[in-house]
């Protein structure tokens, strides 16, 4: 019997009990079995207006913890969820189970699960009852909530922004160095800087090493809501994302499997309809850079030459604040920079020239070729990758070429169909914002 199977036999009810909201931040409880889990998050920088709706900041942390559900539910999978605070009604329900199907894409296909989005869950709520509600700021609203990551996209993103500096404020889940570096360096201080601090419970990481099942989960809708509450209690205006249309590519050919579902427009829409027919309350969450291509923010980025010795996006150094150097994440950021940067800037970013080793080979190749399934990382499409060894190429011709470049330029000798005017009209940037991208 496969785990998958052997653990929902064993445990097949999983319950969301309830939450807790204190002038410290808040906290949920989930039961699997005997076991407990109790993630907490931190405010940081937020506090919580004494005139505003408590339902309405109630509701959207019991959305939060939806989004936190997931986490704790993929260790054993159990069929039947059990709801028991907040409220749903059926469209609720379904909208729910629409982004875990889509967002445990990746975790189904690298544990081998075979489900349904019928079977793999049900869910139950002990409260269907629904209210609207009121927002004290109501016209009042102003500028844009940032999230920032520590990457080339918020970067562009913040620097985009610059004109409306003084009214917007960034929002970082779990500060560290490189995320409030960016910050500082957009020239947010410290007090324009907001967010949470949340920490994983304990038991769910036992219940890793006891074996049981684990994988990626949409982690950027947890983002999504976590930043709505964030931008509401502070009034602002606008959420304003930088995921790109890139995010729309799929890992594996033949599936819907997206490591990045959750950045994806379908659940920008998805996430904006919640917010409109759910929450009724301002501010408008959509990503700023959807229009434009991976190659076109790295153009952009690079002409920040300030961030070069601040920016990370390598999953595995996160918390060292470094890049790994050995990822596949590492390896597409040196890639897309190598069309407009010199080796030796390159190095001093990275620590090698990851594109002069043999060791990338099947990180390289899975990244640029059909055949390979794509890293699951948050990187850009191939034909994107493509455009940017060819310009890498071009920008060494003539001199040293590393040895991956030398190698694909042999097979892929032409110049691919360029994408700097690429823009994507399947956004919902405002019409107010988009001259920032034309």
């Amino acid at each position: 019997m496969d785990k998958f199977t052997e653990l929902r036999a064993q445990y097949d009810t999983f319950i969301y009990h309830g939450y807790t909201v204190t002038d410290e931040g808040f906290s949920f409880r989930f039961t699997i079995g005997e076991f407990e889990f109790a993630p907490e998050w931190k405010w940081n920088g937020l506090k919580i207006p004494a005139d505003m709706d408590r339902e309405l900041i109630d509701y959207v942390i019991f959305s939060i913890g939806m989004t936190e559900l997931v986490s704790y539910w993929k260790c054993a999978c159990p069929p039947r969820v059990i709801v028991k605070c907040g409220a749903l009604d059926d469209e609720r329900i379904l909208w729910w189970k629409k982004l875990y199907w889509g967002g445990l894409g990746e975790f189904f296909y690298r544990n081998g699960i075979e489900t349904d989005f019928d079977g793999f869950m049900t869910i139950e709520a002990e409260n269907t009852a629904v209210r609207s509600f009121t927002d004290p700021y109501r016209g009042e609203r102003k500028g844009a909530l940032i999230p920032v990551g520590g990457g080339k996209d918020s970067i562009v993103t913040l620097e985009l922004l610059k004109g409306m500096k003084a009214d917007n404020l960034c929002y970082i889940i779990n500060p560290r160095r490189t995320t409030l570096d960016c910050a500082h360096t957009a020239g947010y201080s410290d007090d324009r800087i907001v967010g949470l601090k949340r920490s994983i419970h304990p038991e769910l990481l036992a219940r890793n090493a006891a074996g049981w099942l684990n994988g990626h989960t949409p982690f950027s809708a947890i983002v999504a809501f976590s930043s709505y509450l964030a931008a509401l209690i502070t009034g602002k205006k606008y959420i304003a994302l930088s995921n790109e249309s890139s995010a729309n590519e799929g890992n594996v050919s033949g599936t819907n499997v997206n490591h990045q579902y959750s950045k994806s427009t379908a659940f920008e829409r998805d996430f904006r309809e919640y917010c409109e027919k759910w929450l009724t309350v301002p501010p408008e969450y959509f990503s700023l850079l959807r229009p434009w291509s991976e190659w076109q923010i790295a153009k952009r980025f690079v002409t920040y030459p300030e961030y070069l010795p601040v920016f990370r996006s390598c999953n595995l150094g996160s918390k060292t604040d470094s890049w790994c150097g050995k990822c596949a994440k590492c390896l597409y950021v040196y890639i897309m920079l190598a069309a407009f940067l010199d080796d030796a800037e390159l190095i001093k970013i990275f620590g090698a020239d990851m594109l002069d080793s043999a060791e990338f080979e099947s990180l390289f190749n899975g990244l640029v070729y059909a055949d390979f399934d794509k890293p699951f990382e948050c990187v850009g499409t191939r034909a994107e990758i493509r455009l940017a060894l060819y310009n890498a190429y071009k920008r060494r011709e003539g001199g040293k070429i590393p040895l991956l470049l030398r190698n694909y330029i042999k097979e892929e000798p032409d110049e691919p169909e360029g994408l700097d005017d690429h823009f994507d009209t399947d956004n919902f940037v405002p019409p107010e914002l988009i001259g920032l991208l034309k």
